[in-house]
């Protein structure tokens, strides 16, 4: 009995000695489909224009731009229908001067810049008492290519103020943080990219109305949209200015907010239920747009030195900005926002209470930081203005079942001569673009049709345009 058992472990032994290698092939890991053949997605290449460009934006402009803010005393929208402010003071006054610097910037640019006012009657409603009139100021750099020029982004801040009370405008609301802070942002990206010659359209924005309700830019969103302004990404800009609270260790001074939409404020039921089915909630213009600010900052920051930190999720709890007037009118659009907020420089009245500072002062900003914010919208902006556009009509034929998969899609109106496209793709948990392969552009306009041996089950992909000089444009998703 003994040696049966002896002999039956001898044999079982001798057995998982001979399969042993074979098991050990067969269970070896291997490589996936969708990191054969793939390149990690580089940074681009920095433009020299742009880099300049960039150098140019001044800490003490943008501080500056926040004194002369903060020195309106208040900025209440509702103080645009008051006569007993005094002089100089008030929303209407800020806007006057915000026209004055667009206009300054265009004189020294040759006439470059198209000053506008976007001026309207708000009725009453949960925050405006009475008729109150509003007013957004803006200034259009037209694109120097004419097709392309057709193409628009966008930058924008709010200028208005508030204090505690929602309704007092005549006490002082300085703002500084929320949102001069903002509109700084925008008055220099003017300063600075206008002048550049890009081949798509910018537009330099400050609205009113935002503590009211999002009312300047609702206006101006709809403006667009009925005006059909081909607006392919805004970035809106409010409270980015690095809140400098002694004592506050929490604070990051090396990454700035950006918060995105997943599913499309305008999606309908029929476009929600595909965006859940396919896995592609991630995936929406605006994310998109996100994207490329994160790809701006790789290309035009250091390592370490200043990032987006991107927020998959619309705004913060509680609160709204007005990147949402545009994504409800179908636009792209981020909302750019400082790391920790201080509550105590937030939408209060200035006092002192308990030895606590209160009110949106000047000192709790950090000029330096704005100035970071600054050059990561003007990257942005000028990497996409230079960009030969979106691609169109971007689809995969999902018509049988292979683990390949076929992708189609057109050139966009205008695409310079010498461009090409990167096809995209991540794991499906992946926040941001992992692997790519570059495609050429097809001849005279006609479709590409590629096909690609990864299995489309296990990954998302997407499409961008790259001109000569590495200028990306925004990704579309199929």
């Amino acid at each position: 009995m003994k040696l049966l058992r002896f002999s039956h472990l001898a044999l079982l032994l001798s057995t998982a000695l001979t399969i042993a290698p074979f098991l050990a092939r067969s269970q070896a890991p291997t490589q996936p489909d969708y990191e054969l053949h793939a390149t990690p997605v580089p940074p681009a290449p920095p433009d020299p224009a742009i880099a300049a460009a960039l150098a140019q934006i001044s800490d003490a402009h943008i501080r500056q731009t926040i004194e002369k803010l903060v020195s309106f005393g208040t900025r209440s929208t509702l103080s645009s229908m008051e006569t007993d402010l005094p002089q100089g003071t008030g929303v209407t006054a800020a806007a006057d001067w915000i026209a004055t610097q667009f206009e300054a910037i265009s004189k020294e640019c040759g006439g470059c810049l198209e000053v506008k006012r976007d001026t309207f009657t708000n009725p009453v409603a949960e925050r405006i008492p009475k008729p109150t009139t509003l007013t957004n100021v803006y200034a259009i750099l037209r694109g120097t290519d004419p097709t392309q020029a057709k193409r628009v982004y966008l930058v924008t801040g709010h200028y208005d103020s508030r204090n505690t009370n929602i309704l007092n405008d005549h006490d002082p609301a300085p703002g500084a943080n929320d949102d001069a802070s903002g509109v700084a942002v925008s008055i220099e990206c003017a300063r600075v990219l206008s002048k550049l010659k890009l081949p798509a359209s910018l537009v330099f924005v400050a609205v009113a109305g935002e503590e009211q309700g999002l009312n300047g830019s609702t206006h101006l969103a709809q403006l667009a949209k009925s005006e059909g302004w081909q607006l392919e990404g805004v970035l809106n800009n409010d409270i980015v200015g690095g809140n400098t609270t002694p004592g506050d260790t929490l604070q990051r001074k090396d990454v700035v907010r950006v918060f995105s939409e997943g599913i499309p404020a305008t999606a309908t039921p029929e476009q929600e239920r595909r965006i859940r089915a396919l896995g592609t909630v991630d995936d929406a213009p605006s994310r998109q747009l996100a994207r490329s600010m994160a790809d701006a900052g790789r290309t035009y920051f250091k390592s370490g030195e200043f990032a987006p930190f991107l927020v998959a999720r619309p705004d913060r709890y509680l609160r709204g900005g007005d990147h949402t007037s545009f994504n409800k009118e179908g636009f792209s659009a981020v909302r750019i926002t400082e790391w920790r907020e201080d509550f105590n420089h937030q939408h209060q009245d200035v006092r002192i209470e308990n030895g606590l500072q209160y009110g949106d002062l000047l000192q709790f900003v950090d000029f330096g930081y704005v100035a970071k914010v600054a050059r990561l919208n003007a990257a942005t902006l000028a990497t996409l203005a230079a960009s030969p556009g979106i691609p169109v009509d971007l689809k995969i034929d999902a018509r049988k079942l292979e683990n390949a998969t076929m992708l189609n899609w057109k050139a966009p109106e205008g695409a310079p001569a010498g461009f090409h496209y990167e096809l995209l793709w991540r794991e499906t948990t992946a926040p941001d673009w992992q692997y790519v392969q570059l495609v050429p552009a097809s001849e005279a306009g006609a479709p590409v049709i590629i096909t690609v041996p990864i299995s489309k089950d296990n990954v998302i992909f997407g499409v961008r345009t790259v001109d000569a000089a590495g200028h990306r444009g925004l990704a579309a998703t199929p």
